[in-house]
């Protein structure tokens, strides 16, 4: 079942513009039938349109096809396996290098995009007046309970709903590193709050150093069920 902070921005607009999207006067960033669109800075509707990608493998493909990222289809787990996994893509970078390939679900993925373009980049270009040119993350599946625990709740990890981002690379060579640079003072620390504080309009969950300590050396990124910022 979708969350309430995923339904509430499509009834808002439900309630507002009501018939009008059947008669074409929504521009497609605020129509909830349109495919989202990366290029197209994210509002309230866009959680609801990444959901709407999760089991629909054909509007995954055609919303990836414009998000600049290059992705490979990965086929679809068996069932019975202790962490199936299903309209799932590999990752393998864009405009930005990543550190590794990685596994992740078609709203990760396409989460990962539209924070590229209207959060990481922004934050670079305000501190640094330069683009970043690769992220360097600790992964993204991995079939574990949340923080390693022997019971508990399937981590988002466990279903390739998950990033961790450990650092940045900038386009003269510097690395960021949210281990090191985090608790320091001046521009390193102030991009990485940047970025922290923009991956929120394209995530549901980013957790940060601030939030505890088993997160002192990476954002975690998830597209799971909840909202946090911290």
């Amino acid at each position: 079942m979708r969350s309430l902070k995923v339904l509430l921005p499509l009834l808002i607009i439900m309630g507002l513009f009501g018939l009008s999207a059947w008669r074409g006067w929504l521009p497609p960033a605020w129509n909830p039938w349109e495919p989202l669109d990366v290029r197209a800075e994210p509002n309230l509707l866009t959680r609801y349109k990444l959901s709407r990608l999760r089991d629909n493998p054909q509007l995954c493909d055609q919303v990836l096809s414009q998000s600049g990222l290059r992705v490979t289809r990965q086929q679809d787990s068996r069932p019975d396996v202790a962490c199936p996994l299903s309209n799932t893509l590999r990752v393998q970078g864009g405009e930005v290098a990543v550190s590794s390939s990685f596994l992740a679900s078609c709203p990760l993925a396409v989460a990962f995009a539209l924070f590229e373009r209207h959060g990481l980049q922004p934050a670079a270009q305000a501190v640094y007046g330069q683009a970043v040119v690769r992220v360097d993350h600790l992964g993204s599946f991995a079939c574990r309970n949340m923080y390693g625990r022997e019971q508990g709740a399937r981590s988002q990890h466990a279903s390739a709903n998950a990033l961790d981002i450990a650092g940045f690379r900038l386009a003269d060579g510097r690395s960021i590193s949210v281990l090191k640079d985090w608790p320091k003072q001046g521009a390193d620390a102030r991009f990485l709050r940047l970025a922290r504080d923009a991956a929120c309009d394209s995530f549901n969950v980013v957790l940060s150093p601030d939030y505890n300590a088993a997160h002192r050396n990476h954002f975690h990124l998830d597209v799971g069920p909840w909202w946090i910022c911290r």
